[in-house]
């Protein structure tokens, strides 16, 4: 019976939220204007959503993270199984790797900005970018740790170095391919977020929450924060559903 509840689990720290929020917006410990009720913010959710314009604001920020996503793949799972399969290619570049990694994507907006003006390509491009360096990071290094006893017993076997890398390295690095790709779409989400926010929009849920903030419509803002929350969450979630179908082995 026990087990059966255990889903029933990461809802017990929800409800704890929503009763400390509950508690302080009754109670006015801060001023309700800042801080509205857990109702007012759903019920500015399920109306900006249903018949509102943030519906059309998760659209457009679903498609900007899902673009971004997409070409920094495209880009980085290659390159990272290049750089994987011989350690002192990696090495070589490893540090501007690990220098643009550890930049914060924001200081690169005036750069991006430059390169292609103000618009949806500047966006995806700088979150394509910050996410292309976690997703190769992470498949250079799943390539570089593949287990050796199964690269040396391909080998033994008479397997050539494609097949070998391939059949072994490219499945073996898959599970920390899969890792790159779950970081790599959140931290795509959290710069198209930010950059929504700063560079020009019209539209996207950062521009939702940097608008209802400057317009003191906190349940609106709130609303938005949630749905951006709620969309981070339910993009790692389908990564990691995709993970445990195709990649049943890992660990094994």
């Amino acid at each position: 019976m026990l087990k059966r509840l255990e889903f029933l689990l990461p809802l017990i720290g929800v409800a704890g939220l929503l009763a400390v929020w509950s508690l302080v917006a009754w109670l006015k410990i801060v001023d309700p204007v800042l801080l509205p009720s857990p109702s007012a913010t759903f019920k500015a959710l399920w109306n900006g959503m249903s018949h509102g314009k943030l519906g059309l604001d998760f659209i457009k920020t679903v498609q900007r993270t899902i673009y971004s996503t997409v070409i920094a793949a495209i880009v980085a799972i290659p390159l990272g199984i290049l750089l994987g399969s011989s350690e002192k290619l990696y090495r070589s570049v490893e540090f501007v790797i690990d220098f643009f990694r550890s930049t914060p994507a924001s200081a690169m907006f005036p750069l991006f900005l430059v390169l292609f003006g103000v618009g949806d390509r500047t966006k995806i491009a700088v979150a394509a970018f910050g996410a292309a360096l976690v997703i190769l990071f992470n498949v250079a290094y799943g390539v570089m740790n593949a287990r050796k006893t199964r690269i040396l017993a391909a080998r033994v076997m008479g397997a050539s170095r494609i097949r070998v890398l391939w059949d072994v390295m490219l499945l073996e690095s898959l599970p920390q391919t899969f890792v790159g790709l779950r970081n790599g779409v959140s931290l795509a989400l959290v710069i198209v977020v930010v950059a929504e926010m700063f560079i020009g929009s019209t539209d996207g849920l950062g521009q939702r929450v940097f608008e209802a903030q400057q317009l003191i419509e906190m349940p609106d803002m709130y609303a938005a924060i949630f749905a951006a929350g709620a969309l981070g969450y339910g993009l790692n979630l389908l990564f990691l559903t995709i993970e445990r179908r195709f990649v049943h082995w890992s660990g094994r």
